[in-house]
């Protein structure tokens, strides 16, 4: 039994009545009262990241280069009733952590949750990278997330109440991949960041965990299903035979960020359609691919296996 198993007078149904409000899923996920800044949030995981965590409660403040394209999902989202504002800001730019922090402060008053989900990416081979691509890489993809976390994490305890803090690291942190010499790197960084937090920052009330994605249905990656050569590679190799949706990082992103998962820290979760599990080796090469384009896979929601739609509109890029 473990430390605090023992029955207690009032908990005649075994249940420690303490805990009984982590049997209510509604609000053992609610974000309600609390504040996120999603970085990247113009993007395609951005922006369902940022749409996850406003249907869960909380205000959120959305953060891109794109300002037309924040300006129109604050507009259409503000009619669904969610609580949402935005700043354009250049992660280039080297005071982009402050801008970012002082004008969630202005806005909302507080920070709660950090989504570090901005990036950029080049493919190339690594022998024709030059130094200055390096470490233009290196400063958007690492650096500014490093110092908007520590901005993030000073507020944190500063407010005297925890928080939690999510990067959004990549299946290249455990696979490499030829021409990605530059995005793995930075995001086994941020995975190993988030584990260094998680120990330094954990008495004073913040978690900090990674996700890492594997192939998802973005912009950045609509080239892969039509290339002869990758897409049998990739759908070869992830067991449910289909690229992940952003949608699909809403419920682990909900888990990290809320009451949820209060006993997870310094992790990185993998939602990768069990690419990194391992692949099948008794079937052909091309099974994969053909039994995407026969039924699109396996294991999609039961929702999106009933309608071709992916979502809203406003939710689309």
């Amino acid at each position: 039994m473990g430390v605090g198993g023992g029955k207690s007078d009032n908990d005649s149904d075994g249940l420690d009545p303490v805990w009984h409000d982590w049997l209510d899923t509604s609000r053992l996920f609610s974000l309600s009262g609390k504040v996120a800044v999603v970085t990247g949030a113009a993007g395609g995981i951005g922006r369902w990241l940022a749409a996850g965590m406003a249907a869960a409660g909380a205000s959120v403040f959305l953060t891109d280069r794109e300002d037309e394209t924040l300006d129109a999902l604050v507009g259409s989202w503000s009619k669904r009733n969610w609580d949402v504002a935005s700043l354009p800001v250049d992660l280039e730019i080297e005071d982009a952590a402050e801008q970012i922090v002082s004008g969630v402060r202005s806005r909302f008053g507080h920070l709660d949750i950090l989504i570090n989900n901005a990036g950029i990416n080049q493919r190339r081979p690594m022998l024709d990278v030059p130094s200055a691509l390096l470490h233009r890489i290196w400063e958007i993809d690492f650096i500014r997330c490093y110092e908007l976390a520590q901005a993030a994490a000073r507020v944190m305890i500063d407010q005297g109440h925890g928080g939690s803090i999510v990067h959004i690291s990549s299946v290249n942190t455990s696979v490499g991949l030829e021409d990605v010499s530059l995005l793995g790197p930075t995001k086994a960084a941020l995975s190993q960041l988030a584990k260094g937090m998680a120990i330094e920052l954990a008495h004073h009330g913040i978690r900090t965990n990674a996700i890492a994605p594997g192939f998802m249905a973005t912009p950045i990656n609509a080239t892969h299903w039509s290339d002869e050569t990758r897409a049998p590679w990739i759908m070869g190799r992830t067991p449910m035979c289909r690229p992940g949706h952003p949608a699909e990082l809403v419920g682990t992103c909900l888990l990290l960020a809320s009451n949820a998962g209060s006993f997870i820290t310094g992790q990185t979760i993998f939602v990768d359609g069990g690419f990194t599990a391992g692949s099948r080796w008794n079937v052909s090469p091309s099974y994969g691919l053909e039994a995407f384009l026969e039924h699109g896979g396996f294991c999609a929601p039961q929702r999106a296996q009933e309608s071709p739609s992916t979502g809203p509109t406003d939710l689309q890029k």
